[in-house]
C-alpha cells in the first residue's frame, strides 16, 4: 500500500514539474518530493500534512519561476523598445532618439520610457547607478560602460547574443555592435 501511495504522490507532483522545469528547478523538485517518499505514518500511508507542505513548496517554485519569466519578458520588451531606434541619428547632447541622441541620452530615454527607470544624464553618472555585474552575468537590458583606461566615456545597452545597441557616432547613428568591440570598464544591472 505504501509503495502505491508513494508512486501516486510522485506522479502527481513530479510529472507536471518535468514539463516546465530546467535542471535547477528539477533539483528543487527532487528536494521537495524526496521527503514524501520517506514520510509514512504508522500504517504506511503518505501523511497528508507532508503532501500539503510539498504542494505549497511546489507552488512557491512555480511562482518564483513565473517571476523569473516576467523579468525576462520585461528585459526583452526593453530591448525591443530600444531596437526601434536603430538607424536614427546621433546628436551631441541629444536626449530623444526619435530626433537624435548621444549615447547617454539614448540610454536615459530608453530606460525611462521603456522600463520606467530614472537615469542620470551623463554616462559617468549613469555608471554610479544599478548593481555592477561581470560579463558572464549579463542579460538583455544591462548597461555596458566603455572608456579610456578607467575613465568612462560611452554607454550601451546589451541586447543579448553578444550584441549591444548604442548611439555610436555622428556617422553611424544608433546602431548594433558586438558588446566587446571596445574593452568595457563596467557592466551594470539596472533591472534587478
Amino acid at each position: 500500500m505504501a509503495a502505491v501511495a508513494v508512486a501516486a504522490v510522485t506522479m502527481m507532483f513530479a510529472t507536471p514539474l518535468v514539463s516546465w522545469a530546467d535542471e535547477a528547478e528539477e533539483a528543487v523538485a527532487v528536494e521537495i518530493i524526496s521527503p514524501l517518499l520517506l514520510a509514512e505514518d504508522e500504517e504506511g500511508e503518505i501523511m497528508e500534512a507532508v503532501a500539503a507542505h510539498a504542494a505549497g513548496a511546489i507552488t512557491e517554485v512555480v511562482e518564483e519561476t513565473g517571476a523569473a519569466a516576467d523579468s525576462q519578458s520585461a528585459r526583452q520588451e526593453l530591448v525591443d523598445y530600444a531596437l526601434q531606434f536603430v538607424g536614427n541619428p546621433y546628436r551631441t547632447a541629444g536626449n530623444d532618439p526619435h530626433t537624435g541622441a548621444d549615447c547617454s541620452g539614448f540610454v536615459k530615454y530608453v530606460m525611462e520610457h521603456g522600463a520606467g527607470i530614472s537615469m542620470n544624464r551623463s554616462s559617468v553618472a549613469q555608471a554610479t547607478q544599478g548593481q555592477q555585474i561581470s560579463s558572464d552575468q549579463m542579460q538583455p537590458g544591462d548597461l555596458i560602460f566603455y572608456g579610456n583606461g578607467s575613465r568612462i566615456n560611452h554607454v550601451a545597452m546589451y541586447i543579448g547574443d553578444g550584441q549591444i545597441v548604442h548611439a555610436s557616432t555622428h556617422k553611424t547613428g544608433i546602431k548594433i555592435s558586438n558588446w566587446n568591440y571596445r574593452s568595457p570598464v563596467k557592466i551594470v544591472n539596472m533591472m534587478g
